[in-house]
């Protein structure tokens, strides 16, 4: 075998790398959801309690069979999780108002 050989990843392994920045995530607390016939846009959004706005932090686009991936690797994950902790709680989201949570005018 070649050192050429040697230095390449086996079989379908990939290489991924993470940087620093990336490495230290977003917090999001709402993720948005939409779609079309060609894609789909996840918007990942942190409600702060008291504040009128809500930023997107950040939007994955992907295809439809990349989402089915996601999802399939999600119940996979949320399954061993459970496995080991126990449940998740369902709690019912509450609606929320226009102003987010942050003080109501008043006359």
């Amino acid at each position: 075998m070649s050192e050429q050989e040697k230095k390449k990843p086996a079989g379908n392994q990939i290489n991924i790398e993470l940087g620093d920045e990336i490495a230290q995530g977003i917090y999001s607390n709402l993720a948005i959801i939409t779609h079309s016939n060609t894609e789909f846009v996840l918007d990942f959004v942190r409600l702060m309690p008291g504040l009128p706005k809500a930023k997107v932090k950040s939007r994955i686009i992907m295809t439809p069979q990349h989402a089915k991936r996601l999802l399939k690797a999600l119940n996979e994950n949320i399954t061993k999780y459970e496995k080991n902790n126990g449940p998740i709680k369902d709690i019912e989201p509450k609606k929320l108002p226009m102003n987010f949570g942050g003080p109501t005018a008043q006359a």
